[in-house]
C-alpha cells in the first residue's frame, strides 16, 4: 500500500490504462471523458435552472430523447451543443492553446 504522502500523476495512470495521446485507444478515451464531462455540465445546469429534459428540448426545437443522449454523454454535436447552452443561459468560449 502506498503512503500518504506520495504523489499520484494522472496523466501516468491514463497512459497506462489507455495509451499515449495519438494512440487510437487514447483517442477514444479522450472523446468519452470529453462529452461525458459536458454531459454532467449540462445536466446540472439544467436540473440548476428547474427544468425538465422535455423543457429544454421544446426550448431548442428538439424532442426529450435528445436532451437524454446528450445527458449521458452519447450526442454533443458542436451546433446543439451551442444551441443548448443558450438556452441554458450558458456561454462557450473558444480559446487558443499556446
Amino acid at each position: 500500500m502506498s503512503e500518504m504522502n506520495e504523489l499520484i500523476n494522472l496523466n501516468e495512470i491514463i497512459d497506462a490504462k489507455f495509451g499515449k495521446a495519438g494512440t487510437a485507444d487514447r483517442e477514444a478515451f479522450d472523446h468519452k471523458a470529453f462529452s461525458n464531462y459536458f454531459a454532467e455540465v449540462i445536466k446540472y445546469r439544467r436540473k440548476q435552472l428547474g427544468l425538465t429534459q422535455e423543457d429544454l428540448a421544446q426550448s431548442i426545437g428538439k424532442k426529450r430523447p435528445y436532451i437524454s443522449r446528450i445527458e449521458k454523454g452519447e450526442d454533443i454535436r458542436l451546433s446543439n451543443f451551442a444551441l443548448v447552452a443558450n438556452a441554458l443561459n450558458m456561454s462557450i468560449e473558444f480559446k487558443i492553446a499556446e
